[in-house]
Formats: C-alpha cells, structure tokens, sequence
C-alpha cells in the first residue's frame, strides 16, 4: 500500500536439493503464497517457472493445499548427475487478483547417487553361453572376458560363485578354467555367478553358462528316409522345408550327445539349425533364375562334435514349384510411334506381343492378354485383345480444325495375366502424326520497303519480314537473302536473320553513292520455298565534311599590308557532297594571335578569301609573332535552324595555312623620285618535308650574321675618314645608313626627296550569313 513490493512467494529466494535419477513426482522444495491485502480473491496466476538456467523440463510446481505449492521432478528428462548439469536456478512468478507480481529464484542442486556397475557386451543384455570341449583339447586357461564399468568410473572387484566350481575370475574380469574335463565324469554344464562390486558395496550380478561337449568315436547315422522335398518358389526366409535328425551310437540314455548339422553343399538357399536338423529357406528363391535346374540338391553332414570329428552326409533334393509372381513385362514399356498425316485406314502400327511376356515358367502362370486401350485420341485406334495389334480405324489430316492439336496421340493399354491374381502392367503408346508438307510458304506483304539513314551503324536492324503457311503444325521457316544488296565494295551488304527474318546491314550506307537497294528474300520451311521484293531506301544525312582547295599553303606578307587586303589573293574553294554551298560557316580555330586575320564571306558561299583584319604592330611590343600558323575551320551548319542542331549532324572541314611576316625592305635615298619595290619569293613545300624550313632558316640566319658584320665594318671606316659636320642645334646621327646617306651623297641640310607610296584598296563584297552577333 505504501508503494513498496510486497513479497508474495514466502521462503524464496532459497536453496534446495535433489538426488540424480529421481522419478516423477519426487518433492524438491516446498513454499507459500501470500497475498496482498488488496487482493481479496486470492491468486490470479499461480506460481509458474517461467524459466530455467539451464533450460530444462525437468521440474513443474503442483498445489498442495490452499496458499501452499511444492516444485517437483517431472521425469522427463530424468536428472543425471554424470550427464547434465548439477544445479538448475528455477525462476517463479506469481500473481494476486489485485495485480501484485513477484519473482523469485529457486536454486536446485543435483546430488550425485552412488549407482550399481553394469555389465557391458553381451553380458548386458543375456546369459552367456560358452561351450568347451572335454580332455585335452580343452587345456587349462582363459576361457571369456567379462567387461563391466561403473556410472563413477570407480575401480571395480570381480567375483565368482559357486567357489567349488574349477573355474576362477581375475581382477580383470578374464574367466580362466583349472583344469581339463570329462564329460564322463563331470557335469556337463557349469553356471558361474559373477558379481561385480564398486568401492561402496554396490554390486551387480550376471550369470555365465559354460557347457561342456562330449566327444566320441562313434559315427552318428541318420533317422530321416525322406529324401524329396516340394516347395512353392518366393517363399520367406525361415519357412520349414525339412526336419534330418540323426542319432549318435555313443549316446548315453541319461546323456545323450548333442549332433551338429550342416549344409556341405555350395548352393546358398537353404540353411540348416546346427542343433536340431532343421533344414530352412534362407534367402529368396526365383523358379525363372533355375529355369535349367528347378531341383536342387543339398548334401546335409552331421557331426558328433562342433569342431570336427565322427560325421555322416545325405543328399536330398528340393524341387522349386513355380507360382505367378511375375507381372508381365513389354520392353520398352513405352512406344513411340511417327505416322504421317492421312495414313489409311487399318495401317498396322504396332504388334506388342512382340515385345510384352510373363516371365513365369509355367502355363497358365505365363499366358497374357491386352485391354483397356483408352487415352487422348484413342477412338482413332482399335487393339486386338490376343495379339496386341493396334491399327489405325480412321485416317488424319492435321490441317482440319477438328484436328487440330491432336498431332500426338497419348494412349494407355493393359497387359495382364490370365492366372490368377491377374498381375497388370500398363504400357504407354504415343503416336505422333507426321505433318506433311503440302503448302507453300506466304510473306505477309506482298512488297517490303525499309527506309534507313545512311549513318545507321552497321549491324543494326533495319526492319523485318514475316512468312507463314497453312501446314499444321506451323513449318519452321527459315529467311534468307538470294539476290541484291550488294555494291562495289561488298558482295552483301545486307544480312538477314535466319529465323526470326530481321534483316540488318552490315556495312554503313552512302547515300551518295546509291540510294536504293532490291533485295530477294526467299523464305522456305525446308521443301518449299517463296520469295518477295525488298526496297531498302537510303535517307540522305548530313555525313559528308566539306573538303576544301587548298587544304595547306604557305605564303609571306609585308608587315606594312594594308588592313582589308586580300592577302596575295588568296582564296579557298570548298565542296560538300550533301550539303548547299550556302551552308558553309569560315572561322579560324587556332593560331590567329590578336585576330589579324579573317575570312570573307565569313559564311554562306564556297568561296572564301582571306583578308587582313587589323594592322600589324611591332614597335610598341603588341606583336611579337612574325610566323603564323592558322587553323582553319569549315562548318556546313550555316543555314541550320535551332531545332535542326539538336538533331542533324554537322561536319567540318579543315585547312592549314603558314605565314611568315616580313618587315619593311631597307629604304635607299636617291635624287630621283623613287617606289618601293617589294619582292615576294614562295617556296611551297610538303608539310612533310620538315628539312625545308629547318635549312632555310639556318642560311638566314648566318647570311644575315655575315651581313651585319660587313656593315659594322663599313661604317667604322666611313666614321675614320668623314668626320660629321655640324651645325649649331643639329641632332646627332642616330643610324649608320643616315650617316652614311649625309657623308657620300649630300650635306645633312638637304631635304629628302618624297617617296611614291601606291596604296592599291581592294573593295570586298560580303555576303549576309543570316546572323547577327556582339562584338
């Protein structure tokens, strides 16, 4: 009521024990409830083991009264102190009607218990019997070796009783004889007592039978004068065919011999009791395995003693009777027979007493007969009862609707014995009805025209054919191409899959080099065959790059060239197999250092030249390249709209081209009015031919060395011999070619006389690209 835990399970937690094999029902603790005050109908769940360390079955709680509860052992399992474990902590829980719970443990601790040795071997589970042989083939010595162990592994002690017997047992447990015997004069058997003890006194006792065998010189005779036995075939082994007995003329009437029997001969079906003559079945007997020998023949010894001495033989003879035990038998048991479509009426198909027989020996055990032919199909088919003949009763045309599906017949007959018990067996027929082929192939179209891209990759399907006949059931056709589809360069270009008839190329198309191919497609169901004409149309797609004259050249210009001059004229012509000219774009991709060059038109013709866009600036440092090598592209996507680019291809062509930039010639000042007179001088080589360059680079440079030493020579002599003359707010020289001009030719008061500069402008019509753009 105050909140704290109100113990319901009086006396626990506690301890408690518990002997080793306790049977069920044994009291292992008992304990009370108590119930809360609240709790006025007593208890709502009963004290119940919800679980086990370890986990076990072995214990359950019963009431005994009242509030009052006892744990007990179950038996199932039985508590082994050697085997399992030796404590088990059992948890209760227990629950009032106003809801209180409690758990507590119950320890459990096994107790071992001491426990009788047991014997092991044969001892364990009968008497022993052991048979020894009187006078001296039986010396003194170990005769049997009892083997015995104890639950706690303790040391045993072995013992003997009757003490007066000659027989004594070592602490081995090894039996050994004192002396020999006479079977005159001693006992003719002995039953020894041995006890086996454990240190605590618990001991277990077993009983050895020891017999002793009389031996004679007399030959035992037989009694029995039946010497021909009948015996059903397959009976059970044990089953009694003969009972020999025999008597031995040592016999004495207070004690008789014992006679020995056996079985000399080697034939394994009978076997024989050693003690009483009871000749037996031994093992299965099959009258069909002994078709040669039904009758058998078994010599039958008997002896005076067990390992050799006085003996007599007789032969008797066991005829084998057959019985029907055998179900008749068709090999195969399964047929399957192929006839072809509309066979006549009364075809012989199958003779089945060829193949089906009894393999009993005797009438009526082998006489067979054929019913029941029932199954799929099986009013088409008539069987004769006697012979097994099955024959057709009615022709079949696979084609018919009301045949269709039946090209396989499943059908059943019985054969069976005519003796009783009737033994069947049941055979399977299965008759398939050959189709023949009596229709040509169809194509389902009587044209097939195929439109394909020429950039479609080879091996791709282009489209397919589809042919069917009338036969049933449905021929396997095979499709094959028997005539065009090739050009120039391949034999086929087509290929067609044999049996599904998806035809695909195998090799790209060009639609600038044909347009349309004719195919023969034959299909044939391996007999007959058809054919049909296929139109491959070849779609033109923009796969051609422009190809441009000249692709390289190489050329040289003044560095003082007008902005706006066609350089040297140069122009460019491009071609495109599947595209307009109009569609040509020019733009340089590489090497156009501060963009001095373009091209004009820049797009929309195949004809373009090349023109100085910005002059050429060395003095102040912008340019610093006198060679340049320019990339050149040619795009035929001018003329493409938006949603075009997304789709069509573009291609492009390109051209390389060199230019060297050459600086203003040396200017020599003379009375007359003069011009400038440039010399361009165009080496064209293969960009192959790397050498070129490489040595005429290397002769200018040394001829240019050589030239400017000549002239460092030439004005140091002219500064010897002219000393400058000057006037009052003249400016020094600054060049050597000026100081040589005002030496040689005229005072430095002079003016120079003017020099004729021709500016030749070309005027460039442009053509419209169709686009506009931000510089």
């Amino acid at each position: 009521l105050s909140g704290r835990r109100i113990q319901l399970l009086l006396g626990l937690p506690t301890t408690s024990t518990v002997e080793e094999n306790s049977p069920a029902g044994v009291s292992v603790y008992t304990f009370n409830v108590t119930v809360s005050p609240l709790s006025s109908e007593g208890v709502a769940i009963h004290p119940t083991i919800i679980n086990s360390n370890p986990l076990t079955k072995a214990f359950d709680i019963i009431p005994v009264g009242g509030l009052a509860y006892r744990v007990v052992t179950t038996g199932n399992p039985v508590l082994d102190y050697e085997t399992m474990p030796k404590s088990f902590d059992l948890q209760i829980f227990v629950e009032d009607t106003s809801g209180r719970t409690d758990l507590n443990t119950l320890a459990v601790q096994v107790q071992d218990k001491n426990e009788p040795p047991v014997f092991q071997g044969n001892m364990a589970i009968q008497t022993v019997e052991i048979y020894i042989l009187e006078g001296s083939r039986t010396p003194p010595g170990f005769i049997y070796q009892v083997e015995a162990a104890d639950p706690e592994d303790a040391q045993l002690q072995y013992s003997l009783a009757p003490a007066s017997v000659p027989f004594s047992v070592f602490e081995s447990g090894a039996i050994f004889s004192e002396r020999e015997f006479d079977y005159e004069k001693d006992p003719h058997s002995y039953f020894l007592n041995i006890t086996v003890t454990d240190p605590e006194g618990l001991r277990s006792t077993k009983t050895v039978n020891i017999n002793i065998i009389n031996t004679n010189d007399e030959r035992p005779y037989f009694i029995t004068k039946q010497r021909i036995y009948k015996i059903p075939e397959e009976q059970s082994p044990g089953t009694v065919v003969a009972n020999i007995t025999a008597k031995d003329p040592d016999d004495e009437e207070e004690f008789p011999s014992r006679l020995f029997y056996s079985i000399q001969s080697s034939e394994e079906y009978f076997s024989i009791n050693p003690s009483s003559g009871v000749v037996q079945v031994a093992r299965r007997i099959n009258r069909e395995a002994l078709t040669l020998h039904p009758n058998i023949s078994v010599i039958v010894r008997v002896e005076d003693s067990p390992s050799g001495g006085q003996a007599s033989e007789m032969e008797i003879t066991i005829v084998i009777e057959d019985i029907n035990d055998n179900l008749p038998e068709c090999k195969p048991s399964t047929f399957r027979e192929e006839i072809n479509e509309n066979t006549t009426a009364g075809t012989l198909l199958l003779d089945l007493r060829n193949f089906c027989k009894d393999s009993d020996v005797d009438p009526p055990n082998n006489l067979i007969n054929f019913t029941g032919l029932s199954g799929l199909g099986s009013n088409k088919f008539a069987l004769d009862s006697m012979s097994g003949r099955l024959v057709m009763t009615e022709s079949i045309d696979l084609e018919n609707p009301t045949n269709l599906g039946a090209e396989v017949f499943s059908l059943t007959v019985r054969v069976q014995d005519i003796a009783w018990p009737n033994y069947s067996n049941i055979i399977y027929i299965y008759i398939r009805i050959r189709p023949v082929n009596e229709y040509f192939p169809v194509f389902g179209s009587l044209l097939y025209e195929f439109n394909v891209s020429e950039i479609t990759k080879a091996g791709s399907s282009i489209g397919k054919v589809n042919a069917k006949d009338k036969d049933w059931p449905p021929s396997v056709i095979t499709y094959s191409i028997v005539a065009g589809g090739g050009t120039k360069d391949y034999t086929n270009i087509f290929w067609i899959n044999p049996t599904e008839g998806d035809v695909k190329i195998l090799a790209r198309l060009d639609y600038e080099t044909t347009q349309r191919f004719l195919l023969t497609v034959q299909a044939s169901d391996q007999e007959k065959t058809a054919t049909v004409s296929v139109t491959v149309n070849v779609l033109e797609v923009n796969d051609e790059e422009p190809v441009c004259s000249p692709n390289f050249y190489s050329f040289q210009i003044p560095v003082s060239l007008a902005v706006g001059t066609n350089i040297n004229g140069f122009r460019i012509v491009c071609q495109d197999r599947d595209s307009d000219p109009r569609s040509f774009r020019y733009f340089i991709n590489e090497g156009n250092v501060n963009n001095h060059f373009t091209f004009s038109p820049s797009a929309g013709s195949n004809t373009s030249r090349l023109i100085l866009a910005s002059r050429f600036d060395y003095d102040s440092g912008f340019d610093t390249h006198w060679i340049y090598r320019l990339r050149v592209y040619i795009t035929d996507d001018n003329l493409l709209s938006a949603r075009d680019k997304t789709t069509d291809l573009i291609k492009t062509g390109t051209v390389t081209l060199s230019i060297r930039v050459i600086p203003n010639p040396t200017t020599v000042i003379t009375t007359t009015p003069g011009f400038t007179l440039v010399t361009r001088r165009e080496n064209l080589y293969s960009e192959s031919a790397w050498y070129v360059p490489f040595v005429v680079t290397l002769g200018s440079l040394l001829l240019l060395g050589l030239l400017g030493y000549a002239v460092l020579l030439l004005a140091r002599s002219l500064r010897a011999r002219c000393p400058p003359a000057r006037k009052a707010g003249d400016a020094p020289l600054k060049k050597i070619f000026s100081f040589f001009t005002i030496c040689i030719l005229f005072p430095i008061e002079k003016k120079k006389p003017k020099k004729e500069v021709i500016l030749q402008m070309t005027k460039l019509n442009t053509v419209f690209d169709g686009e506009a753009r931000d510089p």
